[in-house]
């Protein structure tokens, strides 16, 4: 099957339950999605949504989202419900012209969309006879934490690897697991190698945070005036903008034809050269102002940094991060990977290539370990530390659970702390980061999940389930 690379739209707003047949009204409603989209009437769609959604979700992204998903996967040809997810969602397996993706919609109780989901369809795992070998006898994890690990981690697929840092009050443990055809044992991988995808994004924060305190640049500063290019119409962008997803650039560049792209390594032939042509040329921004999270905007802001500096990325994080918290097996080349690197794992169950994100790098491009990472997150917890303490301020709020500093999202957590939270996912890989830096705990999972896995989701609940234990 061709692999289709998108971006999804995913906004859920209601808490409705439905039997595993299929609703009327949702039919009726998906119906009508299916009859514009294939007609290319994306304005009726939007009309369809939510007042919500359409609040969230923009006509302009809205379309952009369809386009986009049209170029890739072309008309819908046939449509099969499965069955609702979690309670809210209807989920459908829908054949497309090049593609079989999942569809996913909810619509509240007047029957408008606000829940619109797309991703690629894998048959699912069968998880009912998995064998849980994961023994607590050695206090490692406890019982409930066995689990929590166990619940959502049944459903991946063979030789699925997944490591756990602990950290309870400042100390770490480590707890890794793997699968092996039907049984899910105990695995020592916590010097294992994986992709960390956009945990990536808050590394490249502080290396903002570090130019700042050592006032080489003021955070709302516009990068505009260190660069020596001249961007189109002369738009300006801030440092600040970009690191907190608020700069008004769409997710990936424009420059970037996804229909053309090898979908298993889509970033690896966007270099500095296609970078400049889309600033001087192509740049539009639309909902500045406003959180609209982007790929784009955070590995531009690498690029900007590593041009003051006169330098690459790769030796910025070297000579500022890396060496500094002593992260000795973190890396942004794979071939500079000095242990083991466990391979990632494609939508399919199959082993996938690593991402090379070239000029983008700032974006997702880190390779790294738990260990390491636990290394960067106990530094979280001295107060002293300038640099880290500036990338967690909020600058921004994203909604009433959550806000965004530099790079870190600001969850308001039960325990009324808060949690500073990421995540990353590329083609092999899964990942989650959560630090509550006043009760010193947090989790680090580093997995070969892929982010395009139907249930990749399960990272980020085992992540705050594990939060929730500690």
């Amino acid at each position: 099957m061709k692999k289709i690379l998108f971006t999804s739209i995913f906004i859920l707003i209601t808490n409705l339950t439905f039997s595993q047949t299929e609703n009327p009204k949702c039919k009726v409603v998906v119906n009508t999605f299916e009859k514009n989209y294939n007609t290319n009437n994306f304005e009726t769609i939007f009309s369809m949504f939510s007042n919500n959604l359409k609040t969230a979700i923009p006509l302009d992204k809205a379309t952009s989202f369809l386009t986009n998903l049209k170029t890739q996967a072309g008309n819908i040809t046939n449509r099969e419900f499965v069955k609702y997810k979690n309670g809210t969602y209807a989920s459908y397996k829908t054949t497309f012209e090049r593609v079989v993706l999942v569809l996913n919609i909810s619509i509240d109780d007047n029957s408008k969309i606000n829940g619109l989901f797309v991703k690629p369809f894998v048959e699912e795992v069968n998880s009912g006879n998995v064998i849980n070998n994961l023994s607590s006898k050695d206090n490692l994890i406890t019982k409930k934490q066995s689990k929590i690990i166990f619940t959502n981690s049944k459903s991946f697929p063979n030789q699925t690897q997944i490591a756990i840092a602990i950290i309870n009050n400042g100390k770490v443990s480590y707890f890794g697991t793997k699968r092996n055809n039907d049984t899910i044992s105990i695995s020592n991988n916590h010097k294992s190698t994986f992709e960390i995808g956009s945990i990536t994004k808050v590394f490249t924060s502080t290396l903002l945070s570090e130019f700042i305190t050592n006032k080489k640049i003021k955070l709302n500063d516009n990068i505009n005036d260190y660069l020596n290019l001249s961007f189109k119409n002369k738009t300006k962008i801030s440092f600040k903008d970009l690191a907190n997803h608020t700069s008004g650039l769409p997710r990936l560049p424009s420059n970037i034809d996804l229909a053309k792209v090898n979908p298993e390594n889509p970033y690896k032939e966007y270099k500095e050269k296609e970078l400049e042509e889309y600033l001087t040329n192509h740049i539009e921004l639309s909902n500045k102002g406003k959180y609209q999270y982007s790929n784009l905007g955070v590995g531009l802001m690498g690029f900007a940094l590593s041009k003051i500096e006169n330098t690459t990325y790769k030796s910025l994080l070297e000579d500022k991060i890396f060496s500094k918290y002593e992260m000795q097996n973190s890396t942004v080349d794979i071939n500079n990977v000095k242990g083991k690197l466990v391979a990632g794992i494609n939508n399919e169950g199959n082993e996938a290539p690593n991402w090379e994100f070239s000029i983008l790098a700032g974006a997702g491009g880190i390779l790294s370990t738990i260990e390491d990472l636990s290394k960067f997150v106990i530094a979280q917890f001295n107060p002293s530390n300038k640099a880290l303490k500036l990338t967690r301020q909020k600058t921004f709020q994203i909604n009433d659970n959550m806000d965004i500093g530099l790079g870190w999202h600001l969850l308001k957590s039960q325990s009324k702390n808060i949690w500073y939270w990421h995540n990353g996912g590329t083609g092999g890989y899964s990942s989650s980061m959560a630090i509550d830096t006043k009760s010193k705990n947090g989790i680090i999972i580093l997995s070969n999940v892929s982010a395009y896995n139907q249930d990749m989701e399960n990272i980020d609940k085992l992540c705050f389930g594990l939060m929730k234990t500690l």
